[in-house]
């Protein structure tokens, strides 16, 4: 119970043996004071930094602000296509189980705010239809102000808001408790978990409660993902023979190996993108049903890449058809950085300096780079920075004065350690 207790010092809205009653009050002079520009009790932070955000929106405090809810049928779409409905289920059973005595509602939303499901207590709904808290409708700050839902979205953290921490006014009869809930396969945002009931029948272990649902149900989405690798290898094992071969999901997962060291995941593969794995090498991958198979190549890979001035990147390789996307300027000044510096590559000090003049930002170059490798694939290669893999060679031409190169040329030979 202690992470729980951390997680209402963190970001619950009231303390245990408050008076609600009071404590509404009290919000609500400061929410009008706040509105009126005047001094006194000031919100919470989280509840300052949403208010700051929704004025600047021209978000309207008496309420009339856009709820515009979906059809059915963008509904129907949305839940299909999100892997919330995978735990759906799961959800239900940890809150709705108490939803009717406890008074609240279960809210599960997308990404983009829009409610999917929304299940609970018969009264608490009708309350929440006359406030446009319904399936198909769209809480974010931008459209209903501050609330746990968007709140939790703007900061991607866990949020409970009490009475007129609410923005909109018709808001302030209730709490929320809002929980980001992520794809552990890749860390992902799938969207939000939220409780919400009348304001004066909030307990302050709802947040563990949610947190507890979310924990739940990211467990079942990996589980589901295991399952998937598991049915991967199955479906793979008469089509692979001997290695060294990986077999790999659409995320670079690892669902079976053969003649090399085991390994958890690898970079995403991406047709006609030869992507470098430790122990194979330069591999183009190879698609399967449902997955990827990844080996040495048979015969010798060359990699052209061409960046122009304009950003975009051309990268054949092999026989295979060039692809093409356009680079910010700043992941463009990257690659033309690792060109310049040759086999040697640069460290992530030395790549802050070039990028920001100093050395404090290495969190952020590396994140860069991170960024970059996601869009070039084994173009880029760490430990340090270069371009491509140890031992290939490699020749770079660039724009004379202008930190985009013009053309960077690599050639490779497949078996690269």
């Amino acid at each position: 119970m202690s992470t729980g207790g951390g997680l209402m010092a963190a970001y619950g809205a009231v303390e245990p043996g408050i008076d609600l009653s009071v404590r509404a009050r009290e919000l609500v002079r400061v929410h009008d004071a706040f509105l009126g520009g005047s001094s006194g009790d000031k919100p919470r932070d989280v509840v300052a930094r949403s208010w700051r955000r929704v004025l600047a929106m021209g978000i309207h405090p008496e309420g009339g602000n856009a709820r515009d809810p979906f059809p059915v049928d963008e509904i129907e779409r949305r839940r299909r296509e999100s892997r919330l409905g995978l735990v759906a289920d799961e959800l239900r059973r940890v809150l709705t189980s108490v939803a009717d005595a406890s008074l609240f509602l279960m809210v599960v939303c997308d990404a983009d705010g829009v409610i999917l499901w929304r299940e609970g207590a018969a009264r608490v709904r009708l309350e929440a239809d006359r406030l446009g808290f319904s399936e198909g409708a769209t809480w974010t700050e931008e459209r209903v102000g501050t609330n746990a839902i968007g709140t939790a979205l703007a900061e991607a953290a866990p949020v409970q808001l009490f009475s007129a921490e609410h923005f909109e006014q018709q808001q302030h009869p209730w709490y929320c408790t809002a929980h980001p809930i992520h794809d552990p396969r890749t860390g992902d945002l799938l969207g939000v978990v939220d409780v919400s009931g009348p304001a004066l029948t909030l307990h302050p272990a709802l947040v563990v409660l949610v947190e507890s649902a979310v924990r739940l149900a990211e467990a079942a989405l990996w589980r589901h993902h295991q399952e998937g690798l598991d049915r991967l290898r199955r479906e793979a094992a008469p089509l692979v023979g001997n290695g060294p071969l990986l077999v790999v999901d659409d995320h670079g997962w690892v669902a079976h190996q053969s003649g090399v060291a085991a390994r958890d995941r690898i970079e995403a593969p991406q047709a006609d993108r030869a992507v470098a794995v430790p122990g194979l090498g330069l591999c183009l991958p190879e698609r399967l049903a449902h997955g990827w198979l990844v080996r040495p190549a048979s015969g010798p890979i060359g990699i052209v890449a061409r960046l122009g001035a304009d950003g975009v990147l051309e990268v054949t390789s092999g026989d295979h058809a060039p692809w093409r996307t356009t680079l910010t300027r700043r992941h463009a000044q990257i690659l033309g950085i690792l060109a310049t510096a040759g086999p040697t590559g640069v460290g992530a000090a030395a790549l802050s300096t070039a990028l920001y003049g100093d050395a404090e930002h290495v969190v952020t170059a590396r994140a860069e780079v991170s960024r970059l490798r996601r869009v070039v694939g084994a173009l880029v290669a760490t430990n340090p920075y270069r371009l491509a893999a140890r031992g290939l060679a490699r020749t770079a031409v660039l724009t004379r004065g202008s930190p985009i190169p013009a053309t960077v040329r690599l050639r490779a030979a497949s078996h690269v350690a």
